[in-house]
């Protein structure tokens, strides 16, 4: 049985289609369960879950490793599908994500496609990073894929970090087993970069290349995560 691990911060505007999203890919499996953990919400991110079919667990954790590893906790399934509330997974990525395991990958990721307009910048560069996470062997943030036993095993997401946590997890699942990207893509909102601008995100990824991953083990610097969202519609 696939569990879909959903975190979800004040996520009430986009929820809803990703989980009639889940719910259509799903019928590839025997099968399956929604888990929507509610990382703290102000907003009606709970009620959404629970009118679109999904399991509500409510943490308030606010930290993105610690929201995935409650929901996993929580899961009753043995194949675990992370996916961010913002991203729209298909009957496709599904099934591909499910060969994949039934040969005997421990986990997986997917390439990725943004939703809407994004800045032209954003058109030039984007596709050297999908590239890059494909050539890597690594799992993109919005989408994860992995059995229970190997979840375990690695003992879930690194806590002490508050970003790039897919990164480490990719790299753990690759330690123990067959880590695979697909080719068959999820979409994920490209509201970050409609709303933020290349100058504010720069400055939030530069560190990395000072620090090096010190620079996810705080929230410092990751505001874009952390802080209060940006609408698309706020001139931000």
């Amino acid at each position: 049985m696939i569990s879909f691990i959903v975190p979800a911060y004040n996520e009430e505007r986009l929820l809803a289609r990703t989980l009639q999203a889940l719910h259509i890919a799903a019928a590839v499996a025997e099968g399956y369960e929604i888990v929507v953990v509610d990382d703290a919400s102000t907003d009606a991110t709970a009620e959404v879950a629970r009118t679109g079919g999904a399991r509500v667990l409510g943490v308030a954790h606010r930290q993105i490793a610690a929201t995935r590893n409650a929901g996993a906790r929580a899961a009753r399934g043995n194949r675990y599908f992370f996916v961010d509330a913002d991203t729209i997974v298909s009957e496709a990525v599904v099934r591909a994500a499910l060969r994949a395991l039934d040969d005997g990958a421990v986990g997986g990721g997917a390439a990725v496609a943004f939703d809407g307009q994004v800045p032209r910048w954003a058109e030039v560069t984007l596709p050297a990073f999908v590239w890059g996470f494909r050539i890597a062997g690594l799992a993109a943030g919005c989408f994860l894929f992995c059995t229970k036993s190997a979840f375990d095993t690695v003992g879930g997401f690194d806590e002490t970090l508050y970003a790039a946590e897919e990164i480490f997890m990719s790299r753990a699942l690759k330690r123990h087993g067959r880590f695979v990207v697909l080719r068959q893509a999820v979409v994920t909102s490209g509201r970050k970069l409609r709303t933020y601008s290349a100058t504010e995100l720069l400055r939030i990824v530069g560190p990395l290349a000072f620090r090096g991953w010190d620079a996810v083990r705080s929230r410092d610097g990751l505001e874009i995560w952390y802080e209060r969202r940006r609408e698309e519609d706020s001139g931000a």
